[in-house]
C-alpha cells in the first residue's frame, strides 16, 4: 500500500478539483444538473481513484485505478472544451 497523500499526482488532482469547483460557479445555473454535475464528478474521480488504488494490495489493482483516474481526466478535458465552447 502507498501513502497517496504524499503523491504529487494526487495533490495535483485535488488542486484540479478545487479549480473545477470554482469554474463551475461561473457557468449558467441551468447546467447545474448537466455539465456542471458531470465536471465535478469527473474532477473528484481523479484523486479519489488514485487514493483508492493506493489502498489496494497489488500493483495490478493500483494500475487499474490509475487507469480509471486517467480516463476521468480525459472526460474532464472533454467537458472543459464543451464548457469553453458554450461560453464564447
Amino acid at each position: 500500500m502507498h501513502n497517496f497523500k504524499e503523491l504529487k499526482v494526487w495533490k495535483a488532482g485535488i488542486e484540479i478539483s478545487k479549480i473545477v469547483f470554482q469554474l463551475c460557479k461561473t457557468l449558467p445555473s441551468e447546467e447545474k444538473y448537466g455539465l456542471i454535475s458531470q465536471m465535478i464528478r469527473s474532477a473528484i474521480s481523479i484523486p479519489s481513484n488514485i487514493a483508492e488504488g493506493c489502498g489496494r494490495r497489488s500493483d495490478k489493482e493500483l494500475y487499474h485505478f490509475l487507469s480509471i483516474a486517467l480516463g476521468s481526466s480525459f472526460e474532464l478535458e472533454t467537458q472543459l472544451i464543451i464548457a469553453k465552447d458554450l461560453t464564447i
